[in-house]
């Protein structure tokens, strides 16, 4: 083939990737239709050019265009993992967790419902050996999901619902292209009619070592990335190698799906990567990846379509019937899922409320492409398969494919428009009107500004400040007319916060930005604040409260950590976790704080003084809880706030400083040279910033008592006695540890964490070193304090009979229980008794013997 030819006809498709853009925006068509078609008519003309004498001319284009390298090699090995790859390095992985019962249950139910009914359906029509049928069966369930969450996005669907689609979109591709390989076996085997059983049985093998092979190739590149962090050319030319080192190697050294393994490689650099990369860094290799598959995805689209004329070419009449048998089970199989499957996960709380329009668009928006067409194409250059199975097997997929492209995907945005998906609710067109008529009043008092400070003509500047004034007054009439009926309070507090929580997310990946916050924590962060904006648009004020709540609560991680902490003695786990949330707390108390002007400058003026009233209301609750969590951390670890507050300022000076040195050098008053060197310097100091101050936690109960001040006068001996009295007790956040009107038998001692107590309307915060419970202990009495942990705190327990000896022994514990006597106790109670004396409860009968003291 020429070789100036064959780079001739790759640009000229190049620039017909960038015509199909603006064309399929403008004829309000699927990017891949416009794509689908042009293929099409390349492949049609270039035939037709061959077939007649009148263009003989134009016979080695028209060569040189069917002669092209098409095989399915190049598609398998080159095109599809870079868009599988890429669509998965896109998705909120954090986010999709919080769904990842649906997703999964979608992704493999919908795949094996669609697979079984249209492989069943086939071969009870048609005859064909089961094998072959499932395997056509395969080859349709794919989905296209840039065309799924192209069609979410157009009608402004939840969220929710929409991070489900594409979850569940990529993952069906997945399970599709794995069932494709195992049915592919067994129809070049030759096996006629083997069991389902046997054939499934299978696999599990190929996802395991898909997903093992995947995992491990990313965390190489992991730790190549970061061995190459100053060189980020580097960076991305690793990222580039991943998905086709793990598709190769779980194809050809595992027997393995190699689809499994790029979704999990991704995966795996997804969630690990912003934790150890830099994110502008990060930010530039998704752009890079973008690109990527945006042409990979075209490329497979226009040179699959070229070949549709050719495997088209034998179509008999019986075929277009078979091609129907596989829509309409394709469809029934799709309905199966949609109208019964989904609202059952629905009706468990396990997936969203899917409404009736929403499923009818899921359905019709099905639209299969570059996968199944590349499939097809790869049984029909099978040497081992039969000539008839793929004449088949490339004229029903291909015919299936051009059904959901030419006509699902030309009617698509009709369907929508018919069910009313395309257009606005009253509350959002009311609420639109009001943000037109706010920005125009904005606009104008800056346009008045603008035009004074010029000096602009007189006549000029008023004629189009007439003109400007009859465009706001519409606009102010739109928004009055409305305002009462359209939007209430509720629905305004709701607005509101919805706002509120996305600038709180824009000021996150602004601290980002800024390295205020570290790229290890930015992920966290980003991902309490995506669940607080959806708490606000499920739950309105209530919603907003309880993902507040939860960004702040200690989940089954932390309290993992601390077991392994607390029994078997690793502290790693939860040491970097402790630090981790102080950092977050520090940083979210500082974004919480600068919120309060944006109600006031934004909201206040879209939805008036009361909406803003309440919302200042509301974060002032969300700092509050903030400063109790952080307040408990500083008395569980005193000091370490301190260490991350000094950090923080090192970070912003380094910011600050390297700002000035960018600008000095825009501006010319330093060189190339010095500011090379000057931001080179700036780097190493960022890079000793960077490492995170070490958390000492509490020491163990055997080492505590030699560094607790109320036990400093003990000898060894009678230390050690102590800590085999001692017993450990852990408590979570929020746990109740002593309860009112009940009996005292204990004294605690907080080795780590911190406690709040309550006692007459009074509280009193306890941290690490302090001790609580000993006045009910001594004077007999009922408890009147309630005692709960404000932070997971480890407690060091001594029944009465210990401590009433160790009372003998301490003058040190003496006179702190003594000066507790004096005003109000540690435990919040107030001593009346003036006949009480500390040498004689010391001196009183111990009531516990040797057992119940070393309990």
């Amino acid at each position: 083939m020429d070789l100036v030819l064959l780079t001739t006809i790759t640009a000229l498709l190049f620039l017909l990737i960038a015509a199909a853009e603006p064309v399929a925006d403008r004829l309000s068509l699927p990017f891949s239709a416009i794509l689908a078609l042009l293929g099409m008519l390349i492949g049609g003309g270039a035939i037709f050019l061959l077939s007649t004498d009148y263009t003989n001319v134009f016979n080695p284009i028209a060569e040189t265009i069917l002669a092209l390298p098409i095989r399915s090699n190049v598609f398998l090995y080159v095109f599809l993992p870079t868009l599988i790859f890429q669509a998965t390095l896109e998705m909120n992985v954090r986010r999709m967790l919080d769904d990842w019962v649906p997703i999964l249950t979608l992704a493999v139910v919908a795949v094996v419902v669609a697979t079984l009914t249209i492989g069943y359906s086939l071969a009870w029509v048609s005859g064909l050996p089961l094998m072959v049928c499932l395997l056509v069966g395969a080859i349709v369930s794919t989905t296209d999901p840039s065309a799924v969450v192209s069609i979410f996005r157009s009608i402004s669907a939840p969220r929710r619902l929409a991070r489900i689609i594409e979850g569940e979109s990529l993952l069906n591709d997945a399970a599709a292209i794995a069932l494709f390989g195992l049915f592919m076996g067994f129809v070049m085997l030759g096996v006629p009619n083997p069991s389902l059983s046997e054939a499934m049985a299978q696999f599990p093998e190929l996802i395991l070592g898909g997903a093992f092979a995947g995992w491990l190739i990313a965390r190489v590149a992991l730790a190549l990335m970061t061995l190459f962090q100053r060189f980020e050319m580097a960076q991305i030319s690793v990222s580039v190698a991943v998905p086709y080192l793990a598709y190769i190697g779980a194809e050809r050294l595992l027997g393995a799906s190699g689809v499994i393994a790029v979704v999990a490689a991704a995966l795996t650099l997804n969630l690990m990567g912003p934790g150890r990369l830099a994110p502008a860094f990060w930010v530039n290799l998704r752009e890079v990846w973008r690109l990527l598959a945006h042409w990979a995805g075209a490329l497979i689209f226009i040179l699959a379509a070229l070949l549709i004329p050719r495997l088209l070419g034998d179509l008999r009449a019986g075929d277009l019937a078979l091609v129907g048998v596989v829509i309409l089970a394709a469809f029934a199989a799709r309905a199966m899922i949609l109208w019964g499957l989904l609202p059952l996960l629905g009706a468990l709380r396990l997936s969203p409320r899917i409404e009736r329009p929403y499923r009818v668009a899921i359905m019709w928006g099905g639209l299969r492409g570059a996968v199944t067409l590349a499939l097809a194409l790869a049984v029909t250059e099978s040497l081992r398969v039969p000539v008839e199975t793929k004449r088949l097997v490339g004229i029903l997929a291909t015919g299936f494919t051009l059904f959901t492209l030419l006509v699902q995907g030309t009617t698509l945005r009709w369907v929508i428009s018919l069910l009313g998906l395309d257009r606005l609710s009253p509350l959002d067109r009311a609420l639109s009107n009001q943000v037109v008529a706010v920005a125009l009043q904005t606009v104008r008092e800056e346009v008045a500004t603008t035009t004074e400070k010029y000096d602009l003509p007189r006549e000029t500047v008023r004629s189009e400040a007439k003109r400007f004034a009859a465009r706001l007054d519409q606009a102010v009439e739109r928004a009055e007319a409305e305002h009462n009926a359209e939007i209430l309070d509720r629905d305004r507090i709701t607005l509101g916060l919805i706002a509120l929580a996305g600038h709180e997310r824009e000021a996150i990946l602004q601290r980002v930005r800024e390295r205020a916050i570290s790229a290890r924590l930015s992920e966290q962060a980003l991902f309490d604040a995506d669940r607080v904006i959806e708490g606000a648009r499920q739950g309105g004020r209530t919603g907003y409260q309880r993902a507040a709540r939860g960004s702040l609560s200690y989940g089954p991680a932390f309290r993992l950590a601390a077991f392994l902490r607390n029994r078997l003695g690793i502290s790693g786990p939860l040491a970097r976790m402790t630090a981790d949330r102080f950092e977050i707390l520090l940083a979210k108390r500082l974004i919480l704080r600068d919120l309060h002007g944006f109600i006031d400058r934004r909201i206040r003026r879209i939805h008036g003084r009361r909406v803003a009233e309440l919302l200042h209301e509301l974060l002032n609750r969300r700092i509050e809880a903030v400063d109790t969590a952080l307040d408990g951390l500083r008395l569980q670890y005193p000091g370490y706030a301190e260490e991350l507050e000094r950090r923080f300022i090192r970070r912003t000076a380094l910011r600050l400083e390297e700002r000035e040195y960018n600008a000095m050098r825009e501006d010319g008053l330093i060189g190339a040279e010095v500011h090379t060197e000057l931001i080179a310097d700036i780097m190493r100091r960022r890079a000793q910033t960077e490492m995170r101050p070490p958390l000492d936690l509490a020491l163990r109960k055997d080492e505590l008592a030699r560094v607790f001040p109320l036990f400093s006068d003990l000898d060894d001996g009678e230390l050690k006695r102590l800590s085999r009295q001692l017993r450990t007790r852990y408590v979570n956040a929020g746990q109740i540890i002593t309860r009112k009107d009940t009996p005292a038998r204990s004294v605690f001692f907080v080795a780590s964490g911190a406690v709040e107590q309550e006692v007459a309307g009074q509280t009193t915060r306890l941290g690490r070193g302090e001790m609580f419970g000993q006045m009910g202990v001594l004077t007999g009495r009922i408890r009147r304090a309630e005692v709960r942990a404000i932070t997971p705190s480890t407690l060091l327990i001594l029944e009465e009979t210990g401590f009433r000896r160790l009372l003998k022994r301490s003058p040190a514990l003496r006179r702190a229980v003594r000066d507790s006597v004096v005003g109000k106790s540690s435990a919040g109670e107030v001593l009346r008794l003036p006949e009480f004396r500390l040498d004689e409860a010391a001196a009183a009968p111990e009531p516990l013997g040797e057992a119940g003291a070393s309990r």
